[in-house]
């Protein structure tokens, strides 16, 4: 359990007309999670939108641009929020407990969309997905954990996480070298001070770097220490650029070994192959892809710096594998990774194509 509130950020939100309902959750595991509801006239389709590790849903609801919610809310969806325990808003990633995204996969997403199912009965259910929070999905379609979606958009990743050589060289060495020294890496300078053991790796972020923000030097020149960015630094509202260390938080060293073991097989792997509580998750979800039994819009930005073309990877890949699936892939020209969703032109470029393909289905 968490002493924390799940998503602070909702006791300041506002969103024209909508009604903002927290439904916090917890587990079959024990893990208390956040979850909230925003509608604006009953009886919509739903979408359950899940950020990626080190963010939290906050991501989908910038009070500075015109977000993703907003874009719902004004399209006729009913937005549910899922913070999982990846996010920043919960103390799970500097916790004792340490995770992989088996339980993503198998507690998190399963049980965040059996609690709307609950509430929404037979309206349709969507579901938006960005970065490892999309990978923690596949895992569970591919797993039959969330049968009858009735269409997924992931963003960035997929079933076939790739790395480049440069990143994949400083993930699987230079992580060895990470986890020796920190169970996480943070990106906000002021929380750790000047001297302390983090400081090498904020000197390492900053050389080169544009901005002197050592937040943003972080994320946008390092990503915690990989050395890949975040995101297009000039797609950023300045006000989103100064609350860069409230959006982002600390990224588990204990992680990796998963995220490597992904990358190197191009596929979403379970981690704990030996423990009996995760086998109802498949040891590749690739290969268990012809459990996917919704249609899916694969979307990544030109720039994408992080994950590179997997999403277009992953399209060619099932398109071969499983003709049978509604697979298909998007590129958003000029935007990287996190801009797709921070960016403060995000909702004329991006969420455009999100409603037009659950308008679709």
């Amino acid at each position: 359990m968490t002493s924390r509130t799940p998503m602070p950020w909702l006791a300041a939100a506002r969103f024209d007309g909508a009604t903002v309902e927290p439904v916090p959750f917890t587990t079959s595991d024990g893990v208390e999670l956040g979850l909230c509801r925003i509608t604006r006239h009953s009886g919509r389709p739903a979408v359950l939108l899940v950020h990626g590790h080190t963010v939290s849903s906050e991501m989908f609801a910038l009070p500075e641009i015109r977000n993703l919610v907003d874009v719902l809310l004004d399209a006729g969806y009913e937005p549910w929020l899922l913070d999982w325990r990846g996010s920043c808003g919960l103390p799970y990633n500097e916790g004792r407990e340490r995770f992989t995204y088996d339980d993503v996969a198998l507690y998190d997403i399963p049980e965040a969309v059996s609690c709307i199912r609950g509430r929404i009965g037979d309206r349709k259910l969507f579901a938006v997905a960005h970065c490892l929070g999309a990978m923690s999905l596949s895992m569970s379609m591919a797993a039959g954990l969330v049968p009858g979606l009735a269409g997924v958009v992931a963003h960035s990743v997929f079933l076939t996480p790739k790395l480049s050589w440069a990143t994949r060289l400083r993930v699987h060495l230079g992580g060895e070298l990470l986890r020796s020294w920190f169970t996480h890496v943070p990106v906000d300078i002021r929380k750790v001070g000047l001297r302390s053991k983090y400081t090498p790796l904020f000197a390492l972020a900053s050389r080169g770097a544009d901005c002197p923000d050592p937040t943003c030097q972080m994320l946008h020149n390092s990503a915690w220490g990989t050395g890949v960015s975040l995101f297009e630094h000039d797609q950023l509202d300045r006000r989103t650029h100064d609350r860069l260390p409230e959006l982002f938080g600390s990224m588990p060293t204990w992680v990796l070994p998963h995220l490597r073991r992904n990358e190197l097989a191009h596929a979403a792997l379970r981690w704990n192959t030996r423990d009996h509580r995760y086998d109802r998750l498949p040891e590749n979800a690739l290969d268990a892809a012809d459990r996917i039994d919704a249609p899916v819009l694969l979307l990544s930005g030109s720039e994408n710096k992080v994950w590179l073309d997997s999403n277009r990877l992953c399209h060619d890949v099932l398109a071969r594998r499983q003709p049978q699936l509604d697979v298909r892939y998007a590129e958003i020209p000029g935007y990287g990774h996190m801009d797709a969703f921070l960016g403060r032109g995000a909702a004329l470029d991006v969420f455009g194509r999100i409603t037009g393909f659950l308008d679709e289905h």
